[in-house]
């Protein structure tokens, strides 16, 4: 091989990773989300292992960890704060459990521990009081930020016992704590922070302590350094981390110990699952051989413990090439561009699309076609770009123009008043009345099972239904000639389109799209009115007088009446024997009535068995109660299914009442 080729590549990724080491620990910016810093990471150290001779002193695989900010004064770590070694799969974890057998044996039992996504501190401690505080920095020489430190309320001033330790952890920003910040900073026009643990860290690093103080910023400590005297904490981290509680230090609870590596691959799987639930961000589990005594034998690399290893989650953030961008004409007739994506894995699932939401989003954030950009998908939310890597261009990327015209009906696209979209208003166009069809047969519409987007598309494309009133005129006939309808299911799909004729007025208003107006809105409106002929002859005034009826909603239901073909659509309807009443209990007020839940704010949360969460809202609406989506001071009850999560843990912290399911359903039967 020409030996300039793995220098001046070699060389590349250094400067690379230089970059993007100032961008998140200095300038606490990051451009590339860790998945890319690790991946280029783990390349040099695989150029550097084939060609030793190009590896010099100055090099990203020599360091422990970020770089220095000269704004604060600095702090010689009297033990390194070391980095951990990483594991991706099942087999990696397999190896290390190996690696760990050869040399201590087979008796030996592990502590897992959840991996707060944060700011690693250290906390030293004189006598019992607080002392000094100070960031990792490069795991030699950290940053003292001692002041900053001190406005968390959960790291104490005075411990329990006057001694004298050097204690580990990390400092975090709690979900709730982040959103607020973000929606302030948006507010005032700033820049949002890119996640919670960019938020934390630039918090810490202020200069000011009052904004620290105004960040509500969180720890969990997870280890003694400079443990004083070694019989107190006792033989094994898990004990450590006991001692650390007795201490008056705030320790996670989740931790625990497994004897095998089966049991601790069993552990990681399951917070994979419950991972989004927490009130706080984790990447991943940090798995440790619990013996003080082993771990001394085990040592320690350069880098990094041989006695831990850190299992790193599925990346929610990668970079990918955009080859393409896709438009598409929603039931509103709103243009959304879609970025087409070379195939990555995202959150454990390959993506090859990804939104963009509108024209102004592209030209904000310069995205190119051929660009290398970075995606985010966190748990089941439509991945979005983040931003551009600018600095990787080639010079082959080419701009985006939106269309002037709809790519479905060739209409003339326009750009209403106080909107950031481009809309096609023609309303015959074929690619926003076949959306609109997909609309009313959903779940929270209509609820038509087995008339699902392929079918409609179908049923559209053959022009057996050109509205909504057609769908129930379709014969037995017309649904056998579609691809892959047998028998049972044309009678399964006759018997299901025959049962949503009597759903209650609600869902026929949801379904027919009527622009501003929700699920929550229509059913507001169906209980006032009680018939769909009332609302249809409202005036403005009218609905505007409803509670939680605005100016623009109440002109949209006005607007959508008025026209003479919504009036004929209702006519064929009603012909065809779909119910046009309001057929739901009525909510009772509080004042009327005598149930438990009068006047109360109740809260759902985890999986419920008995009965689906919409039942459960609609019956303790009915009783005089009001279901909120979030805990606060002002919620009365919080009902807990299985795995109950992150508003669990608020009720108990505020100490309001919890029920069960089974307790529910015995209240919700009086």
């Amino acid at each position: 091989m020409d030996q300039q080729i793995p220098e001046q590549k070699i060389t590349e990724i250094r400067r690379l990773i230089n970059q993007y080491g100032y961008e998140y620990y200095v300038a606490d910016k990051p451009s590339v989300p860790d998945a890319e810093y690790d991946r280029l990471m783990q390349e040099l150290i695989t150029l550097e292992e084939q060609f030793p001779h190009l590896k010099t002193a100055d090099s990203p695989t020599v360091r422990v960890g970020g770089i220095l900010s000269e704004s604060f004064e600095k702090v010689v770590h009297r033990t390194p704060m070391l980095s951990l070694g990483n594991a991706f799969n099942e087999q990696e974890l397999r190896d290390f459990d190996r690696r760990i057998r050869q040399a201590v044996g087979d008796e030996f039992a592990y502590i897992c521990e959840l991996k707060i996504d944060g700011l690693a501190v250290s906390l030293r401690y004189e006598d019992g009081l607080f002392a000094q505080g100070a960031t990792r920095g490069d795991g030699q020489i950290g940053e003292d930020i001692t002041v900053n430190l001190k406005t968390i309320k959960s790291i104490p001033l005075r411990l329990r016992e006057n001694v004298s330790l050097e204690v580990r952890g990390e400092a975090y920003m709690p979900k709730r704590s982040f959103e607020s910040l973000n929606q302030a900073r948006e507010e005032r026009g700033e820049e949002l922070f890119a996640n919670p643990r960019n938020a934390a860290a630039g918090s810490l690093r202020q200069l000011d302590p009052k904004i620290a103080a105004s960040r509500r910023l969180d720890v969990f400590l997870y280890g003694i350094e400079t443990p004083g005297d070694s019989d107190v904490i006792g033989k094994s981290h898990s004990e450590g981390l006991d001692y650390l509680d007795r201490l008056g230090f705030k320790t996670n609870q989740e931790r625990r110990n497994c004897a095998t590596v089966e049991e601790v691959i069993e552990y990681v799987m399951g917070w994979v699952e419950k991972r989004p639930h927490l009130p706080y961000e984790i990447d991943g589990i940090v798995i440790k051989v619990d013996s003080l005594k082993q771990q001394a034998k085990l040592g320690t690399t350069a880098k990094s413990p041989r006695w831990a290893i850190a299992y790193k989650f599925p990346a929610e953030e990668v970079v990918t090439t955009l080859v393409d961008i896709e438009l598409s004409v929603g039931r509103t007739g709103v243009i959304t561009p879609t970025a087409i994506l070379e195939p990555v894995k995202v959150a454990g699932s390959t993506v090859q699309r990804a939104s963009l939401h509108n024209e102004d989003l592209i030209r904000e954030k310069d995205i190119k076609i051929g660009d290398k950009v970075v995606i985010k998908k966190a748990g089941d939310i439509i991945p979005k770009v983040v931003n551009v890597l600018v600095d990787l261009r080639t010079g082959d990327e080419v701009d985006f123009l939106m269309p002037t015209h709809c790519p479905e009906c060739v209409s003339e696209l326009v750009r209403l008043v106080g909107e950031v979209a481009l809309r096609c208003i023609n309303p015959k166009c074929p690619a926003q009345l076949r959306e609109g069809l997909i609309h009313f047969v959903s779940r929270g519409a209509m609820n038509i099972d087995g008339l699902g987007e392929k079918v409609i598309s179908q049923l559209f494309a053959e022009k057996l239904i050109a509205d909504v009133a057609d769908i129930y005129k379709l014969t037995r006939e017309q649904l056998l000639g579609l691809e892959r309808m047998g028998e049972k299911s044309a009678t399964n799909l006759l018997l299901a389109i025959e049962a949503s004729k009597g759903n209650s007025l609600e869902k026929l208003l949801f379904g027919l799209g009527i622009r501003h107006v929700g699920a929550r809105a229509a059913k507001t409106l169906a209980i006032e009115f009680g018939a769909l002929e009332y609302l249809a002859a409202a005036s403005k005034e009218e609905l505007i007088a409803i509670n939680e009826i605005g100016a623009k909603m109440a002109e949209s239901i006005v607007v959508f009446f008025e026209k003479e073909e919504a009036m004929e659509l209702m006519k064929e309807l009603a012909a065809v024997g779909v119910n046009m009443d309001y057929t739901g209990a009525k909510p009772v007020s509080a004042q009327e009535s005598t149930s438990i839940f009068a006047g109360k704010t109740v809260v759902l949360t985890g999986k419920l068995e008995g009965l689906s969460r919409n039942e459960v809202k609609e019956k303790i609406e009915a009783l005089g109660g009001n279901v909120a989506g979030s805990v606060s001071k002002k919620t009365d009850l919080v009902i807990a299914g299985v795995d109950a999560g992150s508003k669990l843990n608020k009720a108990q912290e505020l100490g309001i009442e919890v029920w069960d399911e089974e307790k529910l359903l015995v209240e919700i039967k009086k």
